[in-house]
Order: C-alpha cells, then structure tokens, then sequence
C-alpha cells in the first residue's frame, strides 16, 4: 500500500462488492466506502456493508442520500424525446404526467410559480439546455438551447433560483433509516443548503439514538453562500463538483473548491473533493495529466479526502484507480511547498487548551523532528483538530469507541484504532497509554529509538485535552509503571 495521509473515499455498488475486491482496494489505500442510496435496495446495503466489515473494522462506512432533486417524468412512448435548436416546449410540474414532445413534466409542482422568465432549465446533468422565454399560470414556455434529448426521470438543475423543496425525502428517511439499522458510519446528505438541511436529518439520527455523522454536500451556489453556518452544524462537508459544476458557473469551481477546503481548516472539520477525479480510468487503464493534476492541486490546497465515483463502483480498472490516486496523492503531499500551506486561523471563541495544544504538537513534529504524533481519542475531536494542521509526521488516534475510529477515517493524516478503555483513574490512564506504545511497536508504525509527542486529558465526555508530552518511546516502554502521565 502506498502511504498517504490524504484518505480516499470509494464509491462501491452492490453489483460487485465481494470480500475479495474490497481487500484488494483496501490493500490499495481506501479509507472509506460510499454507497450511492439512489440505485441500491436495501438487501444491496447489507450486502456492501457485511463484505466490507468482513475485510477490516478500520473502514468508514459513508450513505449518500439522494436529497431534494427535480426529475422529468417518464415519457409517453418510454423512449428519449428528441429536440433541436430553437424549439419550443411547455414545462409544467405534475408528477402525474407523462412527458411528450410538446410538453415536459417534472417532480416539482411549484415550478412554474418559482422559476422567473429568462431562467435556464439543465436537464439530465446539462446535456439538454431550456431557457424560459414565458410563461402563464398554467406552465413555462421553454426554447431549445442546443440539440439532445430529453428522458424518463432525468436530473433538472436550474441555475440561480432557489426551489422550495423538503430537505429529506420519503426515500431519504428510510435510506438514514437504513443506515442506522445497520451501523454505518456517515451520511452524506445531498444539496444541502442551509444548516437546517443538516438538522433535519439530525434529528432523526436523534430519534435513534445513533452516532452517525453527517456530511454535508455541497452542490449548489446556496450551500456555497451558507457555508460558515453548515461548517458549524455538519460533522464534515464534500465538495461534489457534479451539481455543482451545472448549478453555477464552471470557472468558478476551482475558487470554490479552495475556499470550502479552507474553511474546512478553519472550523478543523473534515472536508471531501469529489466528482470525476479519475473519470478516464473508468474506461481506460491511464488518467489524463489534468486528472493527475487535479488530484495533486486537491492535496496542495489541504483537502482531507479525495473521492472516487464511476471509477470504482463499475469502471473496467477499480483497483488501478485506487492505486493511481494513492500514488498522485502521496507525491503531491512530499511536494508541497511549505510557503503555500494555508495556515489555520483561529477563532477566539475557539481558541481553547485542545486548539493550542494540537497546534504546539504539530509545531514541534516539525521543529524537533518528532516521528509521530500519538492521542487518546475520546471523542474524536483531538485527533480533527490535529489533522487541521496537516501535520508532516503520522498521527495516531488510539479511540475507547470503534465508532469513533471510523468516524477518523476522512480526517488528513490520523491513523485511529480502537482500543478497550479500562477506566479513568490516573493507574490505569497510564496503562492505556503503555498499552498502545506496545501495540505501535507491534505494528512497526513506531520503532523504541523514536521520539513522539503524546497529547491526552482526562478521559470522559467533554473533559478534554490538557497536556502535550514530548518523549522517547524507549524511555517511556523501559520506564513502565515508574512512568507518570500529568492526569488527575
């Protein structure tokens, strides 16, 4: 396996999911797989997730929902409706209907009150342009942008204007349903908008009891506009640069891009760049050079995780891709230029002892030349902290909750295992400790000769992070129980 410390995401149908091909993107570099709600089946869920704890328990384990979309509705004659330049068709939203040539249906019944004239209509992700030059009470009267064709419950993107739809649909309820039943690890709730989006479905992970995190994606100029507010109420946020590219401009993506990774460092939250980084490879054995750049410029602008899509779940070269990925990403984190880092700026309402002590650790990693960075995880929010600072040297979370674990597998650099908790006193803190030194060197992730930086508190919901130790691993190992660590 290639080492990289920015983690990739991999998307994984049903269709092809058996043990054997997870382990072999595993051995490549995955961190996490994602699982497209809007083509699986439930038994299609359980089928992913029980081959994918079957190949390791460190894998995260993400469900996209499908989230409030607008689709044509089937047409007449079940084939696609062909039209030309300069054509002229109504657009009424009536689910009932069927399309025809004259007149195209979609899901959402508002549309002729909400769309003014002179707004664009992107069907089936862009292929097929309208553009509204009228309409009535009754319905928008479209002219034909560019030849193409129009099919049964196909995407309807419209650029610029808000639609008044639910942030979860029926279908979205039963996938988080589904999800928590069986103890996946996130979901990526998709068009999130506002932070009530995020809301709305955390209050159904509530209703249940359940620890899932929620990742928001980012596919419209309204998300980009109520970023700060989604950062503070979402566990993470994608960047999926499929809708986003329909729904505003496409040069100004890569601004974009940049400024959600930024802020992702900025609330020390994890963030994913998605949508076809390595498009080629579903076809061809070799990316482009702008898909190797595009990969490399995510890592140098600090995103946590990059993603695959088509690539993975049916591309002709899934494990080759992973492996491209590992490769680029892994080169481009050895290239980076110190220069262009983007420092992490604080916020005063968060500039507390966790904040500070992770940033001394990730300075001394540099400065004294330190081989790792090594904290006990609680919560998990230590370890995203540290990973906000992009540390040159591996962090290794070792977590009381293998939830938590998981829950670490999109955040830059972390490295989290699980490991049974014994209790809080200060005796049995240390063992903790000493226990997980042994179990690194186990592993050979560290080696006695090597000096880390040991971040750790008082364990237990909310009592944070307070001491950062700087020491030997064969001091700390040959000292044993003389050993003491700084806890209550």
């Amino acid at each position: 396996m290639t080492q990289k410390k920015t983690k990739i995401v991999a998307t994984i149908s049903d269709m092809r999911c058996d043990v054997d091909f997870i382990q072999s993107l595993y051995n490549e570099g995955i961190n996490v797989v994602r699982m497209n709600s809007a083509h699986m089946t439930e038994e299609g869920f359980v089928k992913v997730m029980t081959n994918v704890r079957a190949v390791s328990n460190h894998i995260g384990i993400m469900m996209d929902t499908k989230g409030p979309e607008i689709r044509t509705t089937a047409t007449a004659t079940g084939e696609k409706i062909v039209v030309k330049t300069g054509d002229k068709l109504k657009v009424i939203g009536n689910l009932d209907v069927l399309s025809t040539p004259e007149q195209v249906s979609v899901s959402y019944p508002s549309i002729v009150q909400d769309v003014p004239v002179g707004s664009t209509l992107l069907i089936d992700d862009g292929e097929t342009g309208l553009k509204v030059v009228d309409k009535t009470a009754d319905y928008l009267l479209c002219e034909v942008q560019n030849d193409g064709t129009i099919g049964s419950r196909k995407s309807v993107n419209i650029p610029g204007v808000s639609v008044n739809l639910p942030s979860i649909t029926a279908k979205d309820r039963r996938s988080i349903e589904i999800a928590i039943k069986h103890n996946a690890d996130f979901i990526a709730h998709s068009f999130v908008r506002h932070k009530q989006d995020v809301l709305d479905v955390q209050k159904i992970l509530d209703e249940h009891n359940s620890p899932i995190k929620i990742i928001a994606k980012i596919e419209n100029q309204e998300g980009v506009d109520n970023i700060d507010e989604i950062y503070e109420t979402a566990y993470g946020v994608m960047v999926a640069r499929g809708d986003l590219g329909i729904e505003v401009p496409q040069e100004k993506i890569p601004g974009i891009q940049r400024l959600l990774i930024r802020k992702a460092i900025e609330y020390k939250k994890p963030v994913i760049v998605a949508t076809q980084m390595l498009h080629t490879m579903i076809e061809n054995p070799r990316p482009t050079r702008a898909e190797v750049t595009d990969i490399a410029n995510a890592v140098y602008y600090g995103t946590d995780a990059v993603m695959l899509s088509g690539e993975t779940a049916y591309g002709k070269y899934p494990v080759e891709a992973v492996r491209t990925m590992a490769q680029i990403a892994a080169a481009a984190e050895q290239s980076k230029l110190e220069e262009k880092v983007i420092p992490v700026p604080f916020k005063d309402e968060e500039y507390d002892t966790t904040s500070f002590l992770a940033k001394q650790a990730v300075k001394a990693a540099t400065q004294l030349g330190l081989n790792a960075i090594i904290t006990d995880s609680y919560t998990g929010r230590t370890a995203r902290t540290i990973a906000a600072f992009r540390s040159k040297c591996p962090v290794y979370a070792i977590c009381c909750n293998d939830a938590v674990a998981r829950q670490l597998a999109v955040c830059y650099g972390v490295e989290a295992s699980y490991q049974e908790s014994t209790g809080f006193t200060t005796h049995q803190h240390k063992q903790y400790f000493l226990k997980a030194l042994n179990s690194l060197l186990e592993r050979g992730l560290i080696k006695k000769e090597d000096t880390v930086a040991y971040l750790s508190g008082s364990f237990g919901e909310g009592k944070g992070t307070s001491f950062l130790e700087i020491n030997g691993v064969g001091r700390v190992i040959d000292a044993g129980d003389a050993f003491e660590v700084p806890v209550n």
